[in-house]
């Protein structure tokens, strides 16, 4: 049966992207682009550079992205089947070096609940005679009633300490892992790529271990140019798990700070940084989410904030996700102990936490999962301040006692949502895997009502931890595993992801963490309320 679909495009003009993002018309009948392809050689033909991604998928819609070596025009062809007896098909965007040859194609009127099988290809535009091969994918969309389980997965932190691509090691082992237990979709909840932290053809891990990089110029050093925000995003695309597993699972995209440098705020100084000769960081910010935003397979919609990052998800009637960003809306990282609520306690800021409280408390979803891409009660420091005090880099400040600083703006959210069921914190950042049960009859700060908070990650990434608690909003470490030292390699081991089952019949939610060979480390399953 043929699938009716509407057919638009995205449109990438101009130097900077912008609220002109917008989704415009495309026709199927382009004859150059619908001619059949030729024998032409290697070098004439375009090329699919990082496979396909497939984002953001609804119940009747999808983001289907890919990238060229050239000018290029995309062509996208789906069916409900892998033999595309009878295929749709979308004739869409140029590729050009305005985004790095990064395309995108929004699929809609899909049916829901349905295996969609994709086939993307390039062809030249003025001779669609010369044409690419052609990489095929698959996706399942969001169903429309609560008869299957759901089940998505979650992790962070890659490519981050110098440990990248090692062939010898087997790649990014753990986006295999992920896809062989075949999540509906994935979070990545932030640190996307690791723009400060340059990749050597060779480094020494555990015991003298020699752990062997795949390198690019681009990842050699410190990313500064555009150019090199973007080699760094494409550099993760090498990998051939990862393309393997983009071409399967769907993902949910969100950034950190190491897309652009760690821990930059308002206040990061990088005059004492002799590896960057740019010291403008605004400038690196604007230049590394350009790059992000070119590479995240994410849809784009008409918006007073253009490049808005925060945003809901829903997975029909089992879930919503919530998806923050704890990056661009922050005041300067402080010793972060205020007394007062004001712009220098931003963390969210006012408008995306009004959206959350709204959100939140509409949702209809049995379980609303808020993606964060840092913990709430973990202690991330980021050096002294110029007085000698500790500065913060995430909300917790230290001090158990009653909230201050950014806790201020945290404490306004989570007493606005008190009473809204079935609240669950997802997160990563800080390279280890833990659980955390927040409690007000433990917490400084008592008006809210109690909820979960898990942790996973690194991906591929030197692991760390763990990091202290603060008490403020009474969180207990239910369980946590850490590596025995700082920065071990993924040699080690200690690589991790969350799994997230929810079950359509008891409408329960399992959580579990596991590690980078699949094997899980902890689970704890948690009945709905209210239902």
């Amino acid at each position: 049966m043929r699938i009716s679909l509407s057919r638009r495009r995205f449109l990438v003009t101009g130097s900077t992207l912008s609220g002109s993002m917008l989704l415009q018309g495309c026709g199927g009948s382009d004859s150059a682009a619908a001619a059949p392809a030729v024998v032409v050689s290697d070098a004439e033909r375009p090329k699919l550079l990082s496979g396909i991604q497939f984002g953001d998928v609804g119940a009747d819609g999808a983001i289907v992205w890919s990238r060229s070596d050239r000018n290029a025009v995309m062509i996208v062809e789906y069916d409900t089947t892998d033999r595309f007896a009878n295929p749709s098909r979308i004739v869409g965007p140029i590729a050009t070096d305005a985004t790095d040859f990064t395309t995108r194609v929004d699929l809609s009127n899909l049916p829901a609940g349905q295996t969609m099988f994709v086939r993307v290809s390039y062809a030249d535009p003025n001779n669609g005679k010369i044409a690419s091969e052609v990489t095929t994918g698959q996706f399942r969309t969001v169903p429309a009633s609560a008869t299957k389980n759901v089940r998505f997965h979650w992790s962070g932190d890659n490519a981050g300490q110098g440990w990248g691509i090692n062939a010898d090691f087997g790649g990014m082992k753990i986006f295999e892992a992920m896809r062989r237990r075949d999540p509906d979709f994935f979070i990545h909840s932030g640190d996307t790529i690791y723009a400060d932290s340059p990749i050597a053809a060779k480094a020494t891990a555990e015991n003298g271990a020699v752990w062997t990089n795949l390198v690019t110029e681009e990842v050699s050093k410190v990313a500064e140019t555009l150019k090199e925000f973007r080699g760094r995003q494409s550099y993760n695309f090498m990998d051939a798990n990862l393309r393997k597993f983009a071409a399967q699972v769907p993902q949910i995209w969100q950034w950190d700070d190491h897309e652009v440098t760690n821990n930059y705020s308002a206040s990061k100084d990088l005059s004492g940084d002799a590896r960057y000769t740019e010291k403008n960081v605004a400038l690196l910010a604007a230049r590394g989410q350009r790059a992000f935003l070119e590479y995240a397979p994410m849809r784009w919609f008409k918006q007073a904030d253009a490049q808005r990052l925060y945003r809901k998800i829903a997975y029909g009637p089992l879930l919503d996700v919530f998806v923050l960003d704890m990056r661009s809306y922050r005041s300067p990282n402080s010793a972060n102990r205020q007394a007062t609520e004001s712009a220098d306690t931003a963390f969210l800021g006012n408008a995306q936490v009004d959206w959350l409280i709204a959100q939140l408390g509409t949702s209809t979803a049995t379980w609303k999962v808020v993606a964060a891409d840092m913990p709430l009660g973990l202690q991330v420091g980021d050096g002294k301040d110029a007085q000698g005090n500790d500065k913060w880099e995430a909300v917790a400040n230290g001090d158990d006692g009653a909230p201050s600083g950014r806790e201020l703006e945290i404490a306004r959210l989570l007493r606005a949502i008190k009473g809204v069921p079935n609240v669950v914190w997802v997160t990563a950042d800080v390279h280890y895997c833990a659980a955390h049960y927040y409690d007000p009859a433990r917490a400084a700060f008592t008006d809210f009502s109690p909820f979960w908070e898990f942790v996973a990650g690194p991906i591929n990434a030197g692991s760390f931890g763990p990091n202290a608690l603060d008490k403020t909003f009474g969180p207990t470490v239910v369980f946590q595993k850490a590596p025995p030292s700082a920065n071990m390699s993924p040699l080690a081991g200690y690589q991790f992801f969350g799994e997230a089952t929810v079950d359509a019949a008891t409408k329960a939610l399992t959580v579990e963490l596991i590690d980078l060979n699949g094997v899980s480390q902890f689970s704890k399953t948690l009945a709905p309320q209210g239902v």
